[in-house]
């Protein structure tokens, strides 16, 4: 038996694990790292079933190249050569535009998929750069960069400081934080209460959360702009607002709350107004406070107005920027997105429905029509990297249809999946243990200053390419190079960019500096590990690689301190910004508007994360299911059984229901990351629930990004019935995949 020590990768928590692997390199047992500074030793299920998930049997080992409609199983070379003849085929016949490149949720989890994203879409050279981030996050985001100038500029909660934190739309509990990376997120609740603050949380659902907190209000879905006008339109109208930064905009934003008292937007949240009262009060006479909110508000139709409101509040109560308020992280490496320069998004847009760029992406919520859409630019090659689009894409049944009329595809997966099911070529990467691992992104939103870094654990079997060499063989091929292209020659390329702009930037510690001297300096096994050891060296902390190596349980760099100086890209904050004042007019026309009688809204769950867990043994079953929640008084009330059919304007499922008081009336709610079927996933295909992304509409996106709407989602919920009227159970426990 030998220990090894790893970050997880699987969600955001970026918790500490100790490992036992047995001769043979299996994985004996998985247990929390009590010496992590940062984790000190929690673990949640997820963490606890690594070494299954990183031995599962159906991950692919080899690359696979469809041949007259079947699938066979070749090698490295003979697939890369497949890569380079079927891209330079559509280039060559449609030109760069009729390419297209979508990443998933995962490329934040592995080095090379967030070091090659970037040199991959620009080797491509189309406009059609599509990612998770816009079924997820992109609201946050956009809201940063709108209100200062950088759109990377992410503060997160002080959790360990804070002496009152309100959550919306948020489950930290489950999803052990999300933008706000924290190791044992409920134990910090909890730890939060004990020391005398308080933690109020407002979800359609009484989540796990919920459940820690001191107290819990149900909130109409996709109302949450309405709760926030209130609350910022009390902290005027009582004088309670205290601004301690520089802002510009104070009187605009007073002006736009104005039509926003408590009263007026009670019966459109379903939060009384003298709650909406209290709530502000509280959170300016507290003597710290934090708002958080995530997914649950990200993914509805104002999604980026309510993050602006958030940040608005933590600013007027003082708490931005500021201990036991907000704060920004300030992370070990040096951080090259950011720029300088001011935030501007919609510097092209999508070619059917004219959707802005953010980020450099479109809207996933795109891609299917873009396929779709003869004409010039029309999408006739794509690459997906880590990701289940046709699950997690909103209308995912048209995504599914839509892959099938491409002309090439490659994917690099390791799983035969719902969306790589239809790639004419798949790469797979090596197993979890065979990479090492350090969370460029992910450390730059924890609750404490932090960095770790997870050598490999196990050896790459001969003649096996790393991730980083098949991401960067692909960024040679996409550029015209061939597969034969020298794949180190792109990292010496960016290792280049960075030492040279280190040495000749004023300032800079290394400013006089040689750059081949600092590239002779650099450390690791790998083109990843020596562009982290860059990264590390020009970092604020004056880190190498050598010392993470050291010091394999992690380093605390201590409590987060007030930085907003450094990353403000404009003169001060902007408190009205155009576009999001703009959309406040919707806001106010939508007010008195009647309500769906049901609409869906998402549900974490602590044992999945999307889609790629649901071929784990010991994940599945449990509180792991794929049921639809809905209140008891809505069973009684529209005659469910056992099964109930969902309707939208999108399509329909049938699926388990699970009565809950939970769960609002009015409301019902289904995981997200199922509906698995066609693939190579036998464990998830034994268990395959239905996709909630039948439900929800590619057509229906949040207006200021673009990001897909997954909450609020009008719905038809009703019995199943066989055509004579007679529940026909069996027949559509069938179908719905319930056994």
């Amino acid at each position: 038996m030998r220990t090894a020590y790893r970050t997880c990768p699987i969600c955001d928590a970026v918790c500490g694990l100790r490992l036992t692997l047995d001769e043979d390199g299996r994985v004996a047992s998985v247990r929390g790292d009590r010496e992590d500074p940062f984790g000190r030793g929690y673990i949640c299920p997820k963490g606890a079933s690594l070494g299954r998930l990183d031995e599962d049997p159906d991950r692919l080992r080899n690359p696979l190249v469809r041949k007259d409609g079947e699938w066979r199983e070749v090698g490295w070379k003979e697939a890369f050569a497949a890569v380079d003849e079927g891209l330079t085929r559509v280039v060559d016949a449609h030109g760069r535009r009729a390419t297209a490149v979508y990443f998933g949720n995962p490329t934040f989890h592995t080095m090379a998929g967030i070091l090659f994203r970037g040199p991959l879409a620009q080797a491509l050279g189309t406009p059609n750069v599509f990612s998770a981030s816009s079924i997820d996050q992109l609201p946050k985001q956009v809201a940063c960069g709108l209100m200062l100038g950088d759109a990377m500029a992410i503060a997160v909660p002080d959790l360990d400081r804070t002496d009152y934190l309100l959550i919306l739309g948020a489950n930290p509990a489950e999803s052990h934080g999300s933008l706000c990376a924290a190791p044992d997120f409920p134990g910090r609740l909890r730890a939060l209460r004990e020391r005398g603050g308080r933690l109020v949380v407002i979800d359609p659902r009484r989540t796990r959360t919920a459940d820690l907190a001191d107290e819990h209000l149900f909130i109409r879905p996709g109302s949450d702009a309405y709760l926030l006008l209130g609350i910022v339109h009390t902290l005027f109208a009582e004088d309670l607002a205290t601004v301690d930064i520089e802002v510009e905009g104070l009187d605009e934003l007073r002006r736009l709350v104005a039509d926003f008292p408590p009263h007026a937007v009670a019966p459109a949240c379903g939060i009384p107004g003298d709650v909406i009262v209290r709530l502000a009060r509280e959170l300016a006479a507290a003597p710290s406070a934090a708002v958080y909110t995530r997914v649950g508000t990200c993914t509805t139709e104002f999604g980026t107005v309510v993050q602006w409101l958030v940040d608005a509040i933590n600013i007027l109560t003082g708490n931005f920027d500021r201990p036991g308020g907000v704060m920004f992280t300030k992370p070990a490496t040096a951080e090259p997105w950011r720029t300088g320069e001011p935030f501007t998004m919609g510097r092209w847009r999508s070619r059917v429905r004219g959707l802005p760029e953010a980020l450099g992406e479109l809207p996933l919520a795109a891609l299917a029509e873009e396929i779709e859409t003869p004409g010039e630019g029309q999408i006739r090659a794509l690459v997906t990297v880590a990701g289940n689009p046709v699950l997690s894409a909103p209308n995912g049944a048209r995504l599914d249809r839509a892959l099938q009329g491409l002309e090439f595809m490659v994917c690099v997966d390791p799983y035969l999946n719902e969306t790589t099911r239809h790639a004419d070529v798949i790469l797979p990467p090596p197993r979890i243990l065979q990479m090492p691992h350090y969370d460029f992104l992910l450390l730059t939103v924890t609750v404490r200053n932090y960095a770790r870094f997870s050598p490999a654990i196990l050896p790459l079997e001969p003649g096996r390419p790393s991730e980083g060499e098949i991401m960067a063989r692909l960024v040679q091929i996409a550029a015209g190079r061939g597969p034969d292209a020298d794949p180190e020659a792109l990292s010496e390329a960016m290792l280049d960019g960075m030492l040279t702009a280190a040495v000749t930037t004023p300032g800079s510690p290394f400013e006089g500096r040689d750059a081949k001297e600092l590239r002779a300096e650099l450390d690791g096994d790998c083109p990843e590990e020596r562009i982290l050891d860059a990264m590390l060296r020009l970092g604020p902390y004056g880190l190498s690689l050598a010392e993470l190596r050291a010091r394999p349980h992690g380093i605390d760099l201590g409590a987060l301190r007030p930085r907003l100086a450094e990353l403000l890209c404009i003169d001060r904050v902007r408190l009205a910004p155009r576009p999001l004042a703009d959309d406040v007019v919707r806001l106010r026309e939508r007010l008195d508007a009647p309500v769906a009688d049901m609409v869906l809204i998402g549900r974490r769950q602590l044992r999945s994360n999307n889609s790629w867990l649901h071929n784990v043994p010991t994940l599945v079953g449990g509180s792991n299911r794929c049921t639809l929640q809905v209140n008891p008084v809505d069973v009684a009330r529209l005659g469910l059984g056992d099964l109930a059919r969902v309707r939208s304007a999108a399509g329909e499922v049938v699926v388990e229901v699970e009565p809950t008081d939970s769960i609002m009336p009015g409301v019902v709610s289904l995981p997200h990351g199922w509906g698995h079927e066609g693939t190579g996933q036998r464990v998830a295909v034994e268990h395959p629930g239905v996709n909630a992304n039948a439900l929800t509409d590619d057509a229906v996106v949040e207006t200021v990004s673009g990001n897909a709407v997954f909450n609020g989602v009008p719905v038809v919920v009703e019995p199943v019935t066989a055509p004579g009227g007679v529940h026909d159970r069996e027949g559509e426990r069938e179908r719905a995949g319930v056994r």
